[in-house]
């Protein structure tokens, strides 16, 4: 069975994540959504809330499961049976970073491949971060993220 893992904070899930979601889950017979636990972030929801939350946005995708880890990624790759990183890039300002986390990833194991998905254009903009700082300030993400991670996010940002 071909497993892929998608390691990420995910803090929120944005319509980029779930394109590039979606496509990996063409390719795989199998991908694992890793929500990272990174203590250096500070993070708007919990990793249990990413997982749920993802969940709740995936129903449809049969082949995708979403865990939280702790740790290295290619660690995590092996106690999943995972032969493959996805890693999506949205620009080239992307490229240099990744290229870096595949090198060390690969010293680290490899047995475990890393394959890059484009982003798609309208989404090349887009980041978590963004995300976060638009909807604490009352803008529209609308477009941004899925239903139910917007409604999450205004719940907690408005308390």
């Amino acid at each position: 069975m071909n497993i892929a893992v998608y390691p990420g904070s995910f803090d929120p899930l944005t319509n980029g994540h779930l394109d590039i979601l979606k496509r990996a889950a063409s390719l795989f017979d199998y991908v694992i959504v890793g929500v990272l636990i990174n203590n250096n972030k500070k993070c708007l929801f919990s990793p249990e809330e990413r997982v749920d939350m993802i969940n709740e946005t995936i129903q449809d995708l049969e082949n995708v499961r979403v865990m939280h880890f702790n740790g290295l990624l290619v660690d995590f790759c092996d106690k999943v049976g995972a032969k493959a990183i996805i890693r999506g890039l949205r620009a080239v300002s992307d490229y240099e970073y990744e290229v870096q986390m595949f090198a060390a990833n690969y010293q680290l194991n490899s047995n475990v491949e890393t394959v890059f998905l484009m982003s798609q254009l309208k989404y090349s903009y887009l980041s978590s971060s963004a995300v976060k700082e638009i909807a604490f300030y009352n803008g529209n993400i609308s477009e941004m993220v899925p239903p139910i991670i917007e409604e999450q996010i205004k719940k907690r940002i408005n308390k």
